[in-house]
């Protein structure tokens, strides 16, 4: 069974207030007695220097200056005289210990018989018996000791004292102990309860419940609720992330799904794209056979299977190209390229193509940086500028350009081509998708370079879109990160 904090407080503070109580009472009443025991000590010492001053003057005044002769014959005159100087009580004693004035209460005790051999040995001692004190002190004459006075002192009134001081001790301090207990409790009182609320605040965390509040307070526990209540508020966030992820889970499992269908319909286009090519081919090795000796029909054939070949093997090596472009990010060789002397290498090498349809180039060139894979940048301007040719007008034009805009580089390769149809702008960059497929063919064209471009554009981190299309010309903008220069 567990114990209430409530409890444990009120106990603790119960005891703690006795203890000081307590130790506060004794610290002064022993302050008190220390006190009084400090005036009788030396008020009584007072006494016994007058005593040896009136008894010196008293032998002086005598014509038998002999002390042990004037206590012996007037000791008793002497004490008398002393006791109306001093207003004390008092017993005389000559240097053998025998009584030499009249006795008084309880002064033949055994434990008086002791302190009065200790007085014989030239030494002030008392001693303290009930409201009693019996003071025993050497008289002397210079340094000699010739007797013993003993003073009896009444310690009625400083008892008296005493016990009503520790009365009012009593009093006060249980007036104290109730007071302090009482207004302490509910001080204390406060602190539990702040404590039970935050145990009954993680017990709503533990069960699940995390709408927890933050306790008005300025101390310490004010400060654990709120870190209680933030705790709260990032388990709580932390579950919902953990649910976002779970969703985002699934959205990847279904784009796995996606992704597996769309790879299913990939291998199956590229099956009857292969299959087209092939199947022409097929048919004029038959009919070779069949006519061996038609000199028209070998000159046609040789002819469309070399189309068919080039076409076939362009495709093979966009597939190839594809699967290539399916690596991690630490597979490209990245490094600091000036894009416009790119674009003259890839330029040049297409320049007898680009002679042979008599298409005139022009170009607007800047000097612009990028970090990007040389040969996947070499990918992406040979496709482009592979189609500006491909799909143009002969005798035609193309217009190549980059510039720097903002942190970006942008290139845009525009030619003076059929135009692409608004209905067919979205699907441009799916894989074997292409306009008009009798120009295709009669282009060599697979349906995969725009495909291709588009995902080694995204590998570099940039991207490409279908800026203008019309009857007069089309224009592709590719838009990749751009690296400052040092001056």
């Amino acid at each position: 069974m567990k114990t209430s904090i409530k409890i444990k407080f009120s106990i603790f503070l119960g005891m703690l207030l006795l203890l000081t109580v307590f130790i506060l009472s004794l610290l002064v009443l022993r302050g008190i007695e220390s006190n009084q025991q400090a005036e009788y000590e030396e008020y009584l010492a007072q006494q016994a220097q007058r005593a040896n001053i009136y008894f010196m003057q008293t032998i002086l005044s005598e014509a038998n200056k002999v002390p042990e002769t004037f206590l012996a014959t007037k000791g008793e005159q002497f004490a008398e005289a002393l006791e109306l100087i001093s207003g004390q009580l008092l017993a005389l004693y000559d240097n053998e210990g025998t009584l030499v004035s009249r006795k008084i209460a309880h002064m033949d005790s055994h434990d008086i018989r002791r302190a009065l051999g200790f007085a014989l040995t030239n030494k002030t001692t008392y001693l303290v018996e009930g409201d009693s004190l019996y003071y025993l002190t050497p008289l002397k004459v210079g340094r000699e000791q010739v007797g013993v006075v003993q003073f009896y002192y009444s310690l009625a009134g400083e008892l008296r004292f005493y016990n009503r001081i520790r009365q009012l001790f009593i009093n006060i301090g249980v007036g104290v102990f109730l007071l302090s207990f009482i207004l302490a409790y509910f001080y204390f009182n406060s602190f539990a309860n702040g404590i039970i609320q935050l145990q009954k605040m993680v017990e709503q965390i533990r069960k699940g419940h995390f709408d927890t509040y933050v306790l008005s307070r300025k101390d310490e526990i004010g400060s654990l609720s709120q870190g209680i209540h933030g705790m709260s508020e990032r388990i709580q966030k932390s579950i919902q992330d953990m649910e976002e992820e779970q969703k985002k889970l699934k959205v990847a499992i279904n784009k796995l799904s996606l992704l597996d269908q769309q790879q299913k319909q990939f291998i199956g286009n590229v099956t009857h794209e292969f299959k087209t090519p092939l199947t022409s081919i097929k048919a004029y090795v038959d009919l070779l056979e069949m006519y061996p000796d038609d000199l028209e029909l070998l000159e046609k054939a040789k002819t469309d299977i070399k189309s068919e070949t080039q076409r076939l093997y362009e495709m093979v090596e966009k597939v190839l190209q594809l699967s290539a472009m399916e690596k991690y990010d630490f597979e490209y060789n990245k490094e600091k390229l000036e894009i416009g002397q790119v674009i003259e290498g890839v330029i040049n090498s297409l320049r007898g193509k680009i002679e042979k349809f008599g298409i005139e180039l022009e170009t607007d060139l800047k000097e612009t940086y990028v970090e990007a894979d040389k040969d996947s940048l070499t990918i992406i301007l040979v496709n482009l500028l592979d189609n500006a040719i491909k799909y143009n007008h002969t005798r035609g034009n193309i217009h190549v350009k980059n510039y720097q805009k903002d942190n970006q580089v942008v290139v845009e390769i525009a030619n003076t081509g059929m135009g692409i149809p608004k209905e067919a702008a979205q699907r441009i960059f799916e894989p074997f998708f292409t306009v008009d497929r009798n120009r295709s063919r009669e282009n060599g064209g697979t349906g995969l370079g725009l495909s291709l471009v588009k995902r080694t554009v995204e590998g570099q981190g940039g991207s490409i879109a279908l800026v203008k299309s019309d009857s007069k010309s089309t224009v592709f903008s590719v838009i990749l990160p751009s690296v400052k220069t040092v001056e």
